[in-house]
C-alpha cells in the first residue's frame, strides 16, 4: 500500500471522518494512474466498475446528447470523488471524463470497495451522509434553472464556483483557482457563450467580476450576492 495513496485519501472529504482502520483497506485496494491531457478517463456508456479521486491536474465531466451537444456536469477539485453515483449504482458511466491538464488519479475498483462497505457498515452511513449533501446541491441547481432567468443563473454559478473553487485574493476579491472559459460556463447551465459573454461584461462594468492577466476570474462575492438579491427582489 502506497503511503501517498493513504495520505491523499485521508484528505478526501468523503473519508474525513474515517478512522485509520476504516481507511486502510480502501487505500490497499486503490492505485495511482497518470492520464495525459486530452485523453479520456472513461467514456459515457462504458461499464461502471471504478471510482476516481483527483490527486492533481484538471479534468471535466461532461455529457453529450444525440445531436453531439456538450454539457459540462462538473469540474472536480483535488480530493473530489467522481462519479458520485459510482458506489451505489450498477451499469454504465453516466458521462465522459476528459483530462484537460495532465492528471494523476487514485483509482478504486468498485467490487472490492463494496466488500469493504459490507465489513464496515458504519462506513456506509458516513458515505450516505456525504452523498446526501451532493443530492441537495443538485436539487439547488435544478431549482435555479426552474425559478431563475439566465442572468441570475450565471450569477449563481459564479457564486457557487467562488465558494467551491475560490481563495481570498485581496480584501475585495476571491480568485477562482480553476480556469474557466465563457464557453465552459455556458455549458454548465445550458446557456450560450454569447449570453455568458454579455453577462460577464455587465458584471465587470459593475466591478462585481474581474479577470486577471492569466484569464482567471476574480469575484467580489459581497457585491455579486447583493446584485443577485436585488434582481430577485425586483422580480418579486
Amino acid at each position: 500500500m502506497s503511503e501517498v495513496i493513504f495520505n491523499h485519501l485521508r484528505s478526501v472529504p468523503l473519508f474525513k471522518e474515517l478512522s485509520d482502520e476504516e481507511l486502510l483497506p480502501i487505500a490497499n485496494i486503490s492505485y495511482m494512474r497518470l492520464y495525459k491531457a486530452k485523453s479520456f478517463i472513461y467514456m459515457q456508456g462504458d461499464p461502471l466498475d471504478r471510482v476516481f479521486f483527483l490527486y492533481d491536474g484538471k479534468i471535466k465531466i461532461h455529457r453529450t446528447d444525440t445531436t453531439g451537444k456538450e454539457q459540462i456536469v462538473s469540474v472536480p477539485q483535488v480530493g473530489e470523488m467522481f462519479p458520485h453515483v459510482g458506489l451505489f449504482r450498477k451499469g454504465i458511466f453516466p458521462a465522459h471524463a476528459e483530462v484537460l491538464k495532465s492528471a494523476q488519479l487514485v483509482v478504486t475498483p468498485i467490487t472490492e470497495f463494496e466488500q469493504i462497505l459490507i465489513k464496515y457498515p458504519e462506513l456506509c452511513m458516513k458515505m450516505f451522509n456525504f452523498l446526501a449533501e451532493k443530492i441537495l446541491d443538485l436539487q439547488d441547481r435544478l431549482v435555479e434553472q426552474l425559478l431563475h432567468n439566465t442572468y441570475e443563473q450565471i450569477i449563481m454559478l459564479l457564486i457557487r464556483l467562488c465558494k467551491s473553487n475560490g481563495v481570498p485574493f485581496n480584501k475585495e476579491y476571491y480568485l477562482i483557482t480553476t480556469h474557466f472559459t465563457n464557453r465552459e460556463l455556458a455549458s454548465m447551465i445550458g446557456s450560450s457563450r454569447e449570453t455568458v459573454n454579455r453577462t460577464i461584461n455587465q458584471l465587470r462594468k459593475k466591478r462585481q467580476v474581474s479577470v486577471n492577466s492569466d484569464g482567471y476570474f476574480l469575484i467580489n462575492l459581497e457585491r455579486l450576492t447583493a446584485e443577485l438579491n436585488e434582481q430577485i427582489t425586483n422580480e418579486g
